[in-house]
């Protein structure tokens, strides 16, 4: 069984907590019944475990939800360096966090050796009447950024699991894990070290 552990990062109150422990479906996500809080308590750092199923195969991944608010920047180097995938959020019911994303980016950019694997998601979808970014604004900066993005809600919990088997799929991807075994991949041709070209997928 693979096993991942990844950093949800973005500013304070856009639902990186509930996005963490949010699962839409028990067979799925094994370790975690769905929840959902809708009072809002900033987080410094909560780790959440648990079995999922990407494409038929059981891998285990540790969630870290760390604090977005400037006051824990410090500690932020120290969250990047330690996680292997990322997930970015913002709130499409906040310019202001949407605004922010390229200062959690940078610290990626800044920390990591090679290039991060991570999704940009908006999160807070089903405040239709509240938003502030526009879908289009997501896809945009997402084709920026060069990674694959998605609209979420906690709530309702549209996307959740799709955000989690995404990420997964992209690490499997990037370390080169057969689907069937997990086993790592024969890498041929493709230039340097068989590296192969990215592409964004946005859903």
């Amino acid at each position: 069984m693979d096993q991942w552990r990844i950093t949800v990062l973005g500013d304070g109150g856009v639902g990186k907590t509930a996005l963490a422990v949010q699962h839409p479906s028990p067979s799925r996500f094994i370790n975690f019944g769905s929840f959902y809080n809708q009072t809002y308590d900033p987080t410094i750092e909560d780790a959440y475990r648990k079995t999922i199923l990407v494409d038929e195969r059981p891998c285990f991944i540790e969630v870290i939800d760390t604090a977005g608010q400037e006051e824990y920047a410090t500690l932020r180097e120290q969250w990047v360096r330690e996680g292997q995938g990322f997930i970015l959020v913002y709130s499409i019911a906040s310019r202001r966090t949407f605004d922010r994303l390229e200062v959690f980016r940078n610290a990626m950019l800044r920390v990591k050796r090679a290039p991060p694997v991570f999704i940009l998601i908006g999160n807070k979808c089903d405040k239709t009447y509240e938003r502030e970014v526009s879908r289009e604004e997501g896809q945009a900066l997402a084709r920026s950024f060069g990674c694959e993005f998605l609209e979420t809600s906690a709530k309702t919990p549209h996307n959740v699991e799709r955000m989690f088997t995404t990420l997964v799929r992209n690490l499997r991807g990037e370390r080169g894990i057969e689907a069937g075994n997990g086993a790592p991949k024969q890498t041929t041709g493709g230039g340097p070290g068989g590296k192969k070209k990215k592409s964004c997928v946005i859903f």
